[in-house]
């Protein structure tokens, strides 16, 4: 499989971070860069441009948008999925990290666990939304699902 060599969020139109979605967003790109598979398959007789890849994400009218290139700078794919299917998840996972973020600094060790277990599951249930809207266009293994719901998430706090 191939992989992204670079990643780029198009987040100029966002309001400014919180310093716990800055670090979220940090983290997650580098653990993307660090180590992900990412690969386009074949379409209609199509040749698909070999990786790396480099990708943008950007939210276009209401849409989520992968701009995938190749190392040369070259288009390779660009597809647009409904942000409809993550609302809800992504309010749930951004609804939990507030309560973990506030455990973090107030609360027992067993409690922060108990949170950081939901927000795990909400998140894996994020990175399975992804891998299903992208099924057919992008493949991605679980971890490369995780770190992007994680840069979608940066993305959908703003739009």
């Amino acid at each position: 499989m191939s992989y992204i060599t670079h990643i780029e969020l198009d987040d100029a139109n966002l309001p400014p971070p919180t310093p716990e979605i800055e670090q979220e967003r940090k983290v997650a790109m580098f653990d993307l860069l660090e180590e992900n598979s990412f690969s386009l398959p074949k379409r209609d007789d199509r040749a698909v441009p070999d990786g790396p890849y480099r990708v943008a994400l950007s939210i276009r009218e209401k849409r989520l948008v992968f701009d995938v290139l190749t190392e040369a700078d070259e288009k390779a794919a660009e597809f647009h999925l409904s942000l409809s299917p993550f609302r809800q998840v992504v309010k749930d996972y951004w609804a939990i990290c507030e309560s973990y973020y506030d455990a973090v600094k107030n609360s027992a060790p067993a409690q922060i666990e108990t949170i950081d277990m939901a927000r795990r599951g909400i998140h894996n249930e994020g990175a399975r939304i992804l891998a299903e809207r992208l099924d057919g266009k992008a493949e991605i293994d679980n971890d490369t699902a995780r770190r992007l719901f994680t840069l979608i998430c940066v993305l959908h706090f703003g739009g």
